[in-house]
């Protein structure tokens, strides 16, 4: 039995996930779901923005669904993030985003690339101290992280059988963490490529990496870096899918994996029926992929959302449509699977 751990969250994932979880028990019949909750509405309710009895549901279904988070903008006391939670506390420690031209609504049809993001690490580890007038925060970067992140990358490139990984780093300014960062992952490269898969292996400084992300997309198939530059890098590439907004993720650890839409929980749209579900639903996608490894029926999602965008959803000028609901967004997708 397949199962997943639903979690609506805050804002605009109380409509978009439910999208989702249609979609996907449209394809998977069999699908069992079980409903949590997380995010900072749940924080004011329980004093916690991710109750243990979430936790327990994950790691029983193995897999989840989280929606949308909202987080102050300033330090509440006792309150931490929701994502950052449950990615520590599950131990998901790799993020994938891919990113991939989509009809109507890319600026060209040639971009198809993945970024690897060591998701455990780095400035998120939540580390940071006062002393006088100055504020510190400090960066982790572990050689156990950095090989672990390099397997899995490089496992990408052999599944999805590319044969290009670009290591991105900045080891000219931080020799020492990030030196070990690059070092440990080309480390873990070479493992795989032992086993008769050549692996092109090159690297980039993450500023120069930024900008070739832009000029030259196409020269990318599988990135991967640390977690702020991923983070950064990731949002910037994309741009190629028509931004934030259409853009699936995926965490995952071992024996266990959580999938959520990048974008936030745009409380300005909330309730008005009017959230993009599309992000949510190549989300769903990426778990059918990844973690239960069904291929065909992850393309066959796929292949729904880009019929969508282009019979139903968005003029030639990639705008949608008047009128555009999340409902309309649903039920186009449903059709086209």
């Amino acid at each position: 039995m397949t199962k997943l751990c639903v979690i609506p969250g805050d804002g605009i994932g109380r409509e978009v996930i439910p999208a989702a979880v249609k979609v996907l028990k449209t394809v998977l019949p069999d699908l069992e779901t079980e409903y949590a909750d997380a995010g900072w509405e749940c924080f004011l309710a329980q004093g916690t923005s991710v109750p243990e009895e979430t936790f327990n549901k994950i790691r029983s279904c193995g897999a989840a669904l989280f929606g949308a988070v909202s987080s102050p903008a300033r330090k509440v006391e006792g309150y931490r993030s929701a994502i950052l939670t449950m990615r520590q506390g599950l131990d998901l420690y790799a993020n994938l985003r891919p990113v991939y031209s989509l009809p109507r609504i890319s600026p060209r049809q040639d971009v198809n690339m993945i970024i690897v993001r060591e998701n455990s690490e780095g400035l998120y580890i939540s580390r940071e101290r006062q002393e006088g007038e100055q504020m510190f925060a400090e960066r982790l970067i572990s050689r156990k992280a950095s090989l672990r992140i390099g397997r899995t990358a490089a496992q990408l490139v052999v599944n999805t059988n590319s044969s290009r990984l670009t290591i991105v780093h900045k080891a000219n300014v931080l020799p020492m963490s990030d030196g070990l960062f690059r070092d440990s992952v080309a480390e873990a490269v070479s493992e795989i490529s032992a086993n008769e898969y050549i692996i092109l292996v090159d690297e980039l400084l993450v500023d120069i990496a930024a900008l070739k992300l832009i000029e030259d997309p196409c020269r990318f198939e599988v990135l991967v870096t640390t977690n702020l530059f991923g983070d950064i890098l990731s949002d910037l590439a994309s741009y190629w899918m028509g931004g934030i907004a259409l853009a699936p993720s995926l965490n995952l650890g071992d024996g266990i994996a959580l999938a959520e839409p990048v974008h936030g929980s745009a409380p300005d749209i909330a309730g008005k029926g009017i959230a993009n579900p599309l992000a949510s639903i190549l989300s769903a996608a990426m778990l059918v992929r990844h973690v239960w490894h069904d291929e065909p029926t992850a393309s066959r999602i796929e292949g729904a959302v880009r019929q969508a965008i282009s019979t139903d959803l968005y003029d030639e000028d990639g705008q949608q449509v008047p009128g555009f609901t999340t409902e309309l967004a649903l039920q186009s997708v449903l059709k086209h699977l």
